[in-house]
């Protein structure tokens, strides 16, 4: 009898510690809004064009069953459209090289880049054009545009936090993307499913 509750008490640890670094980053994350891709070109809108900055930011968290990954990107560029004071709702463009990514395990990197998932060789150019800015209440304003990401292009919306200030603008976001929803749709082992929520991490500056 001793020796059953012992292996019981073990089972039960080995649960607990299981469920304490399995839990979903991106469960109290707000999720984009994803859509078909704008019809045509975005409309030009008048502005002051402002360069990103290197010290510019763009990350990412998956997750699988026994655990979540850091990761991000080293190599992007674009401009940030600034009209009258505010972000305009047209101009900015982002443009990602897709073989900077980065993760916090060196194996994991490489597989990422592999057809498994970004498939950096036949698609080496992620970007995204913004084609709406909604100011709401308070700090919060709606950001949309559209993400074209491993061939394929979406319409996301999602919520940030915009500064403008003279000659400088920045831009910084939490929310999570639905990879399945770009075609990125390897299953992981049958033991160790990843989890299809990917939370991404903006903080991006730019200058006139």
């Amino acid at each position: 009898m001793r020796m059953h509750i012992v292996s019981a008490a073990v089972a039960a640890s080995a649960i607990g510690l299981m469920a304490s670094g399995c839990g979903n980053p991106a469960k109290d994350v707000t999720p984009a809004q994803v859509g078909e891709a704008s019809t045509g070109m975005a409309a030009e809108t008048m502005g002051t064009p402002h360069v990103i900055t290197a010290d510019s930011t763009i990350g990412f968290v998956g997750s699988k069953v026994t655990g979540s990954h850091d990761g991000g990107f080293n190599e992007f560029s674009g401009t940030l459209m600034v009209n009258d004071g505010n972000l305009a709702a047209a101009g900015s463009r982002l443009e990602i090289d897709m073989n900077s990514t980065w993760s916090d395990n060196d194996r994991l990197t490489g597989h990422l880049k592999s057809p498994d998932f970004f498939e950096t060789e036949q698609f080496p150019t992620s970007t995204f054009v913004l084609t709406g800015v909604d100011s709401g209440e308070g700090d919060s304003t709606t950001i949309t545009g559209d993400l074209t990401l491993h061939g394929v292009t979406k319409q996301i919306s999602f919520p940030a936090e915009v500064d403008v200030t003279d000659g400088k603008v920045s831009i910084t976001a939490e929310f999570y993307l639905q990879r399945f929803d770009f075609d990125i749709e390897y299953p992981g082992s049958a033991d160790d499913l990843i989890r299809d929520e990917v939370v991404i991490k903006l903080d991006v500056t730019a200058e006139a």
